[in-house]
């Protein structure tokens, strides 16, 4: 087995079996990650709750797993002429694949704690050449990580790729085209406007959804209400600002959207633990 970090919360395990024996694995996996599992060749059986539970990977499948309640360890039993790839991805990595604004975004809200999910199926011709490439890779040791890494991206997007017919449920975070382009476009519109932004129904008017819809839908694809996302990202605006010393505090509170210094000291503070002024004091004791 070799295990090749690739980012903080993101690494790949390959495990090749050219024995005539059964060889067996095992890795701790903390219950934030999500696990993807590919066989290329062989048949492999992953053991759960101290083998009380357990299923086969077969030839040419792949694995999803998740779930916030319990660990999920690996216990691979890799059998004869086998080779499995195993991917394992934080959530928080994960979501920052499909936003940009992941850093802001308090994912694994109360309605995404107890998610678990489950799935398998089989993998795509397009796939397995991915596959064979990230296992048999021949590259000078210098680019390896870069290249495993590029590699595990272009395998991530085969994976979710919905545009020939791939089941859209497929991954539980991702829902209809339509609908997710319209809270993105809602999320857009609150960040442009972030110092007048609208309200919920003048915002769900302009998007073309209902009330519901757009509560629920934000939720689920950005991990938090409306307004506390635009309460995290003008915070982080702020902070951002605040280091370029390009604007006082006053300021920065009214591009924000405070019209009083008042209230957007205490709005950083509630989000940093510090005043603003405080804050810049740390930076120039800092540099």
């Amino acid at each position: 087995m070799e295990e090749i970090a690739l980012e903080k919360g993101f690494f790949v395990s390959l495990f090749k079996n050219e024995t005539d024996e059964i060889q067996q694995f095992s890795r701790d996996i903390d219950n934030k990650f999500i696990q993807f599992h590919f066989c290329l060749k062989g048949s492999s059986r992953f053991n759960f709750n101290n083998n009380n539970y357990s299923f086969d990977i077969l030839d040419s499948r792949h694995m999803l797993l998740y779930n916030t309640l319990q660990k999920l360890p690996v216990n691979l039993d890799l059998r004869s002429k086998s080779w499995v790839i195993s991917v394992f991805i934080s959530i928080e990595k994960f979501h920052s694949l499909f936003s940009k604004e992941a850093a802001y975004i308090p994912f694994l809200s109360d309605e995404n704690k107890t998610k678990k999910y489950y799935d398998d199926g089989q993998s795509t011709p397009q796939m397995a050449i991915v596959l064979n490439q990230i296992l048999n890779f021949n590259v000078n040791s210098s680019i390896k990580t870069l290249y495993v890494k590029g590699k595990v991206y272009e395998l991530l997007s085969l994976f979710f790729n919905t545009n020939e017919g791939a089941d859209n449920e497929k991954c539980p975070f991702l829902i209809d085209e339509d609908y997710v382009q319209k809270i993105k476009l809602a999320k857009d519109i609150i960040i442009d406007r972030m110092a007048e932004p609208p309200s919920l129904q003048e915002l769900a008017d302009e998007v073309g959804l209902s009330l519901k819809k757009i509560k629920e839908g934000f939720k689920q694809i950005y991990g938090d209400t409306v307004f506390n996302f635009l309460f995290n990202y003008k915070m982080e605006e702020a902070r951002r600002m605040l280091e370029t010393n390009t604007f006082n505090v006053n300021e920065v509170g009214l591009k924000v959207g405070y019209s009083t210094s008042s209230h957007f000291i205490a709005a950083f503070k509630k989000k940093f633990a510090i005043t603003p002024k405080k804050y810049i004091q740390s930076l120039n004791q800092e540099s």
